[in-house]
């Protein structure tokens, strides 16, 4: 075993020692350019390591750059959609005050156009149930409303004031069921009671089977309930069916469309009806 050790020690010696002579060797001797065999040796080496550490350093220098180039274009995409947000808000904003100006020029060009005197106001809240149909206005008795005052808008009669307090006021809509009113066919002058039948439609009761009536016929108010005026549009015949016995079943589609309404006119002046009434009371 120590033999073993001996013989090994001396191999690595010995490989050690030519190593060594090679080394002093090629210092001596130059190659054809007259530089040392070793020193070209050594040198061709470290500068191939050195290219190595070179495109390393070129190569994460470029993603280094890349990346920070990403996060610059992302930065500067998040503020172009912060201002693209901006402007689509602005621009919606721009929408809803034209439209609100375009609704209130409606009812000012209406006032002007009318022999009443009525009130402009602001819808500010609904309810709707199969059977009760309602706003709430934001006019109520400290402008002067009081309980059965009509409701109109540009394209017709809206309904009756039913509830009104000191800042706001509850209308009853005309397709409300328990809601009726006066009305004449403009054409044929058939007259006849128009009540609420539900899903925004309208019934014509009590008209007589001999008058003519057809799909399209427009519908105004008579003026003898006492609440709407006289001439105000109400809505078109959509069809027109034998009721039996001596009156036809009429169903009109409403001029006014209730969904979309924002802004309305309470009238004020009492109808020549109601005036009536309330002089025979005194």
């Amino acid at each position: 075993m120590a033999l073993l050790d001996i013989r090994q020690r001396s191999g690595s010696l010995f490989l050690a020692v030519t190593l060594g002579q090679i080394l002093l060797i090629s210092a001596q001797v130059n190659s054809k350019s007259g530089v040392p065999v070793i020193e070209a040796v050594t040198f061709g080496i470290f500068s191939e390591v050195q290219r190595g550490l070179s495109g390393g350093f070129a190569g994460f220098h470029h993603v280094w750059t890349g990346y920070i180039g990403l996060r610059n274009l992302k930065v500067q995409n998040d503020a172009l959609q912060r201002d693209l947000a901006v402007a689509q808000v602005a621009v919606q904003e721009q929408r809803a005050l034209a439209d609100r100006a375009g609704g209130l020029a409606r009812l000012l060009d209406m006032r002007e156009h009318l022999a009443l005197k009525t009130v402009a106001a602001e819808i500010i809240g609904a309810a709707a149930t199969p059977d009760f149909r309602t706003l709430t206005i934001d006019k109520g008795t400290r402008e002067g409303l009081k309980a059965d005052m009509a409701i109109i808008a540009p394209a017709g009669i809206v309904g009756r004031l039913v509830v009104p307090s000191l800042r706001s006021a509850k209308v009853q809509l005309l397709v409300d069921r328990n809601a009726a009113v006066g009305a004449i066919v403009e054409r044929t002058r058939a007259q006849g009671v128009v009540v609420g039948a539900g899903d925004d439609r309208l019934r014509m009761e009590y008209v007589s089977e001999v008058f003519d009536i057809i799909a399209g016929d427009v519908v105004v108010t008579s003026g003898i309930d006492g609440i709407y005026p006289k001439g105000f549009v109400i809505g078109r015949v959509e069809s027109v069916e034998k009721a039996g016995g001596a009156y036809k079943r009429i169903m009109i589609k409403p001029a006014v469309d209730f969904s979309s309404l924002e802004e309305v006119l309470v009238v004020l002046t009492p109808t020549p009806a109601r005036q009536a009434a309330e002089g025979a009371l005194e």
